[in-house]
Formats: C-alpha cells, sequence, structure tokens
C-alpha cells in the first residue's frame, strides 16, 4: 500500500489574505509551493506605493513570511518563477532578488506578461524543500 503525502495549508497575517480562492502556500511532504505573490501590504491590503524596487521588496517580504511561517528560510527555495509586467525592469529585479538569495540560488523562470492582479509590475512564486542538503 502506497504511503499518502499529508497536505497542509499554510496561513499567515504577515503575508497579504489571498485575493481568490486559493491559498498562500500548500505544503506536500518536505515540499511548500508558495503561490504567487504582488507588491501586497498585509496589513492594508493594499498596494505599496514608491515604485517598482518598493514592489519587488515587498514580495520578497511576503515570501520570506509564508517561509517562516512553514519553518523554512530563502536558502530552502529551489526554484522560482518571476512573472513581470515590463522586461525593462529585468535588471532591477536580478539586483534586488540578489539581495534575498544570496548564493546556490534556486532555478529561475521569468516571463513578461500581459497583466498582473491590482496592476502589479511584479509577482513571483516559488517551491521550497525542507530537510534538504546541499551536495
Amino acid at each position: 500500500m502506497a504511503t499518502k503525502l499529508l497536505r497542509r495549508f499554510i496561513k499567515t497575517n504577515k503575508a497579504p489574505a489571498a485575493i481568490g480562492p486559493y491559498n498562500q502556500a500548500v505544503a506536500v511532504g518536505e515540499t511548500v509551493y508558495v503561490s504567487g505573490q504582488i507588491g501586497l501590504d498585509p496589513d492594508s491590503g493594499s498596494m505599496v506605493e514608491g515604485g517598482f524596487e518598493a514592489e519587488a521588496h515587498q514580495v520578497f517580504k511576503n515570501i520570506g513570511a509564508i517561509l517562516e511561517s512553514s519553518g523554512l528560510t530563502y536558502n530552502d527555495v529551489v526554484k522560482c518563477t518571476v512573472l513581470l509586467a515590463s522586461m525593462d525592469e529585468f535588471q532591477t529585479l536580478n539586483a534586488i532578488y540578489g539581495s534575498y538569495f544570496k548564493s546556490n540560488y534556486p532555478a529561475r523562470a521569468a516571463y513578461q506578461v500581459a497583466a498582473l492582479p491590482k496592476n502589479a509590475r511584479v509577482e513571483i512564486e516559488c517551491i521550497a524543500v525542507k530537510n534538504m542538503t546541499d551536495e
């Protein structure tokens, strides 16, 4: 008989509540799937002001809060998907991204999209894994 994996739904008030029918993250076994985060302030529920850089930093703060509530850190992230309203922001995003992921960078894909929720300029989702070691 196959072993069933436990599925847990991750919710924290330190990150914005979902704005649709989804959870902030879902953990299955040792893997945590973090839903796409945009630059929403978790307290006000509004987009942060201050341009692309402020939005991007808020995205990473939101991801960090969700990871923390799962007992994880940025070091546990193995894959990110980045959605940008404009590829003109790609280099700026790389600089900000590098301030959160210092080494042993996760795999990543980045796409320009026609539109994002709440007119966001960036959305990032990620996958993290507990209890892993580097080779």
